[in-house]
C-alpha cells in the first residue's frame, strides 16, 4: 500500500519516543530526524519537510514546558497538526448537490487512471442517491469510449459518446445537454489524457471547458509520479481552474509522497483517493482520519460509517438486542463475516482501528483473510438450521463436523478451525451481555452503558495498550463524542 511504509516508520519513530525513560532534547531530535528520513524517502518535497520539522521545534520547546506536562502527547499532537497542515490547503472544493444539476470534468495525465476514477466517482454518488452520467469526450486515445462504456454498463450508469464524432467539445456539448434534459443531477465529462508539453491539447481542454461550463474540474494524479507531479499539476492549474484533486492507485507499491506534496503546493484539496481497482475502492479523503490512520491512531468515525454503510437501518436495532443478550451463534457470525466483507478490503477497515497500521496487513495477507472468510461461509452454508442457531458448543460432534466437511469440500482440519474461531468469537461477544437497549432518540442511556470500562473488556489488550490504557481509552471517546458515534452504528440516535 502507498504510504504504508511511510505511516510505519512513522509510527516507529513516535514508540521510540514513547518508550523513552524521560523526554530530552536528543529523544526529540531522533524522533523528528526519523520522521523527515521517512519522508524524505517518501518523495515529499525537501522544503515542505524542513518547514515541518522547524515548526515542530518552535511548538515544541521542552525548556519552556511546566514540569507535569505530557510531552510525549505534546509531541504527538504537534507531528500531527503539521501533517494535517501539509496537506489541508485550508479551503473547501466544490460539493454537488442532490436535484440540482453539478457538471464535473475530470482532466489529467496520459495512464493516470482518468476513465476508471469517472465510473468510481459516479458508482460512489449513485450509491448515495445521486442520479450521475457519463460523457466521454476522449476522441485522442483509441478504445477510450469502449472503456467507458464497459464501465458504465457494468455499474449501471447512463453514457454518451460518439465512434464517428473527432470534436470533442462538440461530444461534450451534445452529451451535457442531453443528460440536463433527463434530469440528471451530476454530469461526468471524461478529456483526453495529456501533458503540459502538448500545447494543443490543452488549448482542447480549455475549449471544452468554456463550452460545457463544469462546476468542478477535478485533477485526476498518479500517486506514483513523484516530485514530478508539481510542473504538472502547475501546468493544468494554470489552464483550467481546477477545484480538487483524486490521487489514484494508492494500492501500488510507489512512494505516493511526491503526489501528497505536489497537491499541498498547488493547494487544490484531494476530495477521493482511488485504492484499488474495483468499482468500491474509492474512498472520501478527508485529512484528519487520513494522518490519524498513518500514525496508527486509527478512524473511529470512518470505521463506524462503515458499518452504517454494510448494516441495514431496519436490522440495527436487531444486532443491538442480540449484542446485549450476549448468545452468539453461527448464524450471527455469518452475518458479521458477510458485514465485513461489504466494507471494503480488510486491510482498509484494520487500518481504522487504533493500534492498527496498514503494514499489519500486507496485501496478500488481505486477499488470504477474506478468503479464509469465504470459506468458513461456505463451510456454515452445509449446516442445519438448529446447528446455525443454537449457541451450544457440544451439540457438534464428530458425526456432524464430518457431514460439514463432506458438504462444503473441506478438510475436518478446517472446519474445526472455523469451530475454534467461532469459540473466540463467542467470548468477546458475551462481554457486551447485559448492555441496555436505549428507545427510539434516547441517547444518554447509551452514553452511561457503552463506557471505556466496557469498551476496555472487548478490545484486544495489544490495541488497547497501543491506545494508551484506560485514560486513552477515554480520551479516544471524547473524541468520537462520547458514544454518539457508537450509536449511529446501530441506528438509534438522534434524528
Amino acid at each position: 500500500m502507498v504510504l504504508a511504509q511511510l505511516g510505519g516508520s512513522i509510527s516507529r519513530a513516535l514508540q521510540q519516543m514513547s518508550n523513552a525513560t524521560i523526554i530530552d532534547e536528543k529523544v526529540l531530535n531522533d524522533c523528528l530526524n526519523e520522521i523527515t528520513r521517512a519522508l524524505l524517502q517518501s518523495d515529499v518535497q525537501f522544503k515542505l519537510v524542513r518547514d515541518m520539522q522547524t515548526n515542530i521545534k518552535k511548538i515544541v520547546n521542552l525548556d519552556d514546558l511546566a514540569v507535569g506536562h505530557n510531552k510525549r502527547k505534546i509531541i504527538q499532537q504537534a507531528i500531527f497538526n503539521e501533517l494535517c497542515k501539509m496537506l489541508d490547503p485550508g479551503k473547501p472544493s466544490f460539493t454537488p448537490k442532490k436535484g440540482k444539476t453539478s457538471v464535473v470534468m475530470f482532466v489529467g495525465l496520459q495512464g493516470s487512471g482518468k476513465t476508471t476514477t469517472c465510473t468510481k466517482y459516479a458508482y460512489y454518488h449513485q450509491k448515495k442517491g445521486w442520479k450521475p452520467a457519463l460523457v466521454c469526450a476522449d476522441t485522442f486515445r483509441a478504445g477510450a469510449f469502449d472503456q467507458l462504456k464497459q464501465n458504465a454498463t457494468k455499474a449501471k450508469i447512463p453514457f454518451y459518446g460518439s465512434y464517428t464524432e473527432s470534436d470533442p467539445v462538440r461530444i461534450a456539448v451534445e452529451g451535457v445537454e442531453r443528460f440536463k434534459k433527463e434530469n440528471c443531477d451530476l454530469i461526468i465529462v471524461d478529456t483526453s489524457g495529456r501533458h503540459k508539453q502538448e500545447a494543443a491539447l490543452f488549448e482542447e481542454m480549455r475549449q471544452v471547458s468554456e463550452a460545457t461550463k463544469p462546476d468542478l474540474v477535478l485533477f485526476v494524479m498518479d500517486s506514483s509520479i513523484g516530485q514530478a507531479a508539481f510542473d504538472q499539476a502547475q501546468a493544468f492549474k494554470q489552464s483550467v481552474a481546477v477545484g480538487a484533486v483524486i490521487v489514484t492507485k494508492m494500492d501500488g507499491h510507489a512512494k505516493g509522497g511526491g503526489a501528497l506534496s505536489a497537491v499541498a503546493a498547488t493547494k487544490s484539496p484531494v476530495t477521493f483517493i482511488g485504492t484499488g481497482e474495483h468499482m468500491d475502492e474509492f474512498e472520501v479523503f478527508d485529512v484528519k482520519p487520513f494522518v490519524s490512520r498513518l500514525l496508527g491512531m486509527g478512524d473511529w468515525s470512518g470505521f463506524m460509517d462503515k458499518i452504517q454503510e454494510v448494516v441495514p437501518m431496519d436490522q440495527q436495532p436487531e444486532l443491538l438486542q442480540k449484542l446485549s443478550e450476549g448468545n452468539f451463534t453461527l448464524r450471527i457470525m455469518y452475518e458479521q463475516f458477510q458485514n465485513i466483507l461489504k466494507m471494503g478490503p480488510i486491510g482498509q477497515v484494520f487500518s481504522m482501528l487504533p493500534g492498527f497500521s496498514a503494514e499489519l496487513m500486507p496485501k496478500g495477507r488481505e486477499k488470504e483473510s477474506q478468503a479464509k472468510l469465504k470459506r468458513y461461509m461456505t463451510m456454515m452454508d452445509s449446516m442445519t438450521n438448529e446447528e446455525l442457531d443454537s449457541s451450544n458448543p457440544k451439540l457438534m460432534n464428530e458425526s456432524r463436523i464430518m457431514r460439514i466437511a463432506r458438504g462444503s469440500g473441506r478438510h475436518l482440519k478446517e472446519v474445526m478451525e472455523m469451530l475454534e474461531e467461532y469459540k473466540r468469537l463467542a467470548k468477546i461477544w458475551s462481554k457486551m451481555k447485559g448492555l441496555k437497549i436505549p428507545k427510539k432518540g434516547e441517547m444518554s442511556a447509551l452514553s452511561r452503558n457503552m463506557n471505556a470500562q466496557h469498551m476496555s473488556k472487548v478490545l484486544p489488550p495489544q490495541m488497547l495498550k497501543q491506545i494508551g490504557g484506560m485514560g486513552g481509552l477515554q480520551n479516544l471517546m471524547k473524541q468520537m463524542g462520547s458514544a454518539k458515534d457508537m450509536m449511529g452504528m446501530f441506528g438509534g440516535g438522534d434524528k
